[in-house]
Formats: C-alpha cells, structure tokens, sequence
C-alpha cells in the first residue's frame, strides 16, 4: 500500500513539475541585501509544483542593480549580474513543455521512477537568489572613544598626536556576490538584511580608522580638514579593509562622509598656542603684535583716569624700554629679511670693432665700402683752427692739416 501511495504521489510531483516557471525579483530596497527568487503566479498558474526545483525551459528575470545566482544542490551553478531575461535550459528537472517531446516524456519517465524510493518528493534542491548590487547607503558611524590623529605642521615644527571623534554615515557596495553569498548569508529562506551585518562593519570600520587617519595624516591633511577630504579617507580605508571586507565578505567601501569632526579642548588649545607662538618667528608678524599691543595699551592709558594718563604713558615707556626690542626694529628686520625681486638681466650689447663704420642699410663695416649694399664708406668732416669745415685731409682756406 505504502509502495501504491508513493507512485501515485510520485506521478502528481513529477507532472507538477512539468510547468515552465517565471522566477523574478519584484524590487530590492536599500535595506535587503539578498533575497530568494519568486514564482510569478496567476489564476492558472500551478500550485502544486516543488518549492525548490526549476524546470526545464523556465524564464529568469533580472533588473538592474541586481546579481541573480543558481544554486543547486547546495553549490552555486550559474551568475549573472547582466539586466534581462534568460531561459534556464540545463535543469536536471525534464519539462514536456520544452525541447523535444519524445526525449522529455523519457526523462520523466525516470525522474518518476527516482522519486518512487523518496516517498515522492524530488530528491534535490536548486533555488534562484537575487543579490542587491546597488550602492548601500545610509550606514551612520560614530566614534565612541577618542581615535588617535598626527597632527604635523612643517611652517612651526608642530608634530603631534591629538585625540579626535569623527561622526558620519558611509556606503558599501557587494562587489563579489559569490564571497557574499558563501561567507555571509548562503542558503537563507527568504530575504537577508543589512541589519544582521551592520554592527560586525560598523565595529570593524572604528578599528580601521586608526590606521586609516595615519595614513591621511602622512599627507600633511588636518584633521578639521577631513571634511574635505572624504575620498582619500575611502581609499584608505579599503586599503586596510581589503583583506577582511573584500577579500572574505565580499564587499567595498564606496562612499565614506564626515559630518563633524572634533578635537580634545586641551589638545586644540595646544596647537593654538604653538600656532600663534611659531607666527611669532617671522619679525613682521612680531612688529605688528606688538604695534597691536601699543596701540591698545594706549587707549587704555588714556582711559586711566585714577593714576592719571601721564603716570600710565610713563609706565608704558618704562616696559618697552625695558623689553629691549620695539616694533621699528623689528620692522627693520623685516625688511632686511624680506626677498629682493631679482631684477632681469639686460642682454650685453656687442661692441663694435675700431675704426668700424655703420652704413644707411644698417650693417657695420670696417671697409671702405659696405659688406651689404656696397655702398661707399662716407668721409668724416672736421672743423679746421681757422673755423672751415672740411671733409679732405687738408683746410681749403688756410691749407693746415687735418689734425690726426
């Protein structure tokens, strides 16, 4: 009897199974990182069909922003993470309703025969799972306990560690869905969430900003400037997290904000001082403070009306006396110390031979006659004691020599 149960059971699976099935993901939300594909079901769909068995011809649909894997028997056959809609033609689950029809009603004949000796259910497992590779957004961080950050600064000689909190949100993408699917979330019933993984990343991520920070600090950044510098900051931190996060989870960092960042009073009290003190170096910088503090020592004496104005001016001049140095001198210096602009070499002008000549062309010439044109060179005209001017070697009116 038992025997007769388990074939007519046996014949209502394997024909059940005989329907093409349309597997789909009806939409993926920020929040679900893996789900189980579905069945599109109608008013004469089949209800009778196994839950975990695909036949042979049956469609898959995948949108975008999705990775669709198969699994079968507990191992994955098949990824696609390309939009579109592909048939599933390599199911060990025959269909009459797909390929030839001769071969398939054989094949049923035996997948009939196989489930007999299990009672009449199918003796395998194969299930379609959709993973959301779309950026994950939305993952607020927040450092509870003060993170070590180098602050260097090479104008004043600063180099120190301060003690920072950082508060933001950062996004991560599945960038391996088979390292997803097999390290984090494989075989699940029906959907899996970011909230399961969240404080496992969350935590990791606090311990990778140390590292992470040192490596931004190495720049020269600032830690009030990391705001702006939010994409070093996320190649720092897949650099450390690569061999955890994308190496075994699966997963990237794509997008890391900082919405504030604060420093420990004391410790920014510090820097000022240093800051203000290292200005201080530069004599223009000193001459102007101590202008600064003139000027306003000077209002307040002459505000001081219990000592008297004098007595106050007197006292003012007792103390920059006695401080040795004032803000004339160090403007002087200064001023010795500043740069001088270079000024642009002139380009040597060449020097014409002796007893050369220029003619009307332009050229210099030592001939008698020009290189150019050949133009002849001119006479030169002298002026003679007697006031004649002539051009020969002797005076037309007194007959003297021309003088050599």
């Amino acid at each position: 009897m038992g025997l007769i149960q388990a074939a007519m059971a046996a014949g209502s699976s394997v024909l059940a199974d005989q329907w093409r099935e349309y597997f789909y993901c009806p939409s993926l939300s920020n929040d679900i990182l893996l789900t189980k594909g579905e069945k599109k079901a109608g008013r004469g769909a089949n209800k009778k069909g196994s839950d975990n068995i695909i036949s042979d011809g049956s469609i898959i649909a995948i949108n975008e922003g999705q990775c669709m894997i198969l699994v079968d028997q507990g191992q994955i056959t098949e990824i696609c993470a390309e939009a579109g809609e592909f048939v599933y033609d390599v199911s060990t689950e025959p269909s009459i309703f797909y390929g030839s029809l001769s071969e398939s009603i054989v094949n049923s004949f035996k997948e009939f025969g196989k489930r007999i000796g299990f009672g009449g259910t199918a003796a395998k497992d194969q299930r379609v799972y959709f993973i959301n590779t779309k950026e994950i957004l939305g993952n607020k961080y927040g450092t509870v306990n003060p993170v070590p950050f180098r602050v260097v600064d090479t104008n004043i000689g600063l180099d120190m560690d301060v003690s920072i909190k950082c508060h933001g949100e950062y996004s991560y993408k599945v960038v391996d869905p088979v390292l997803f699917y097999k390290n984090i979330c494989g075989n699940v019933e029906g959907s899996f969430s970011k909230d399961k993984i969240d404080s496992q990343l969350k935590s990791e991520l606090l311990t990778a900003l140390q590292p992470a920070f040192a490596k931004i600090s190495e720049m020269g950044i600032r830690y009030s400037a990391l705001p702006g510098h939010t994409t070093e900051i996320s190649n720092a931190l897949n650099e450390v997290l690569s061999a955890k996060w994308a190496g075994v989870y699966g997963i990237q960092i794509s997008n890391f904000g900082v919405s504030s960042v604060i420093a420990n009073e004391e410790d920014e009290k510090t820097i000022k001082e240093l800051q203000r003190a290292g200005a201080l170096r530069n004599p223009n910088m000193a001459a102007a403070t101590i202008a600064s503090a003139q000027a306003q020592a000077m209002q307040d004496a002459a505000k001081n009306t219990s000592a008297g104005p004098m007595m106050a001016f007197a006292g003012m001049n007792m103390a920059q006396q006695a401080g040795g140095m004032n803000a004339n001198q160090l403007f002087a210096m200064g001023a010795q110390q500043a740069p001088q602009q270079a000024q642009p070499a002139q380009p040597a002008q060449a020097q014409a031979p002796a007893g050369s000549w220029t003619c009307s062309c332009g050229s210099v010439n030592t001939g008698n006659f020009c290189s150019n044109c050949g133009a002849s060179k001119p006479s030169a005209n002298w002026t003679c004691s007697c006031g004649t001017v002539n051009d020969g070697k002797f005076c037309t009116n007194c007959g003297s020599p021309k003088p050599n």
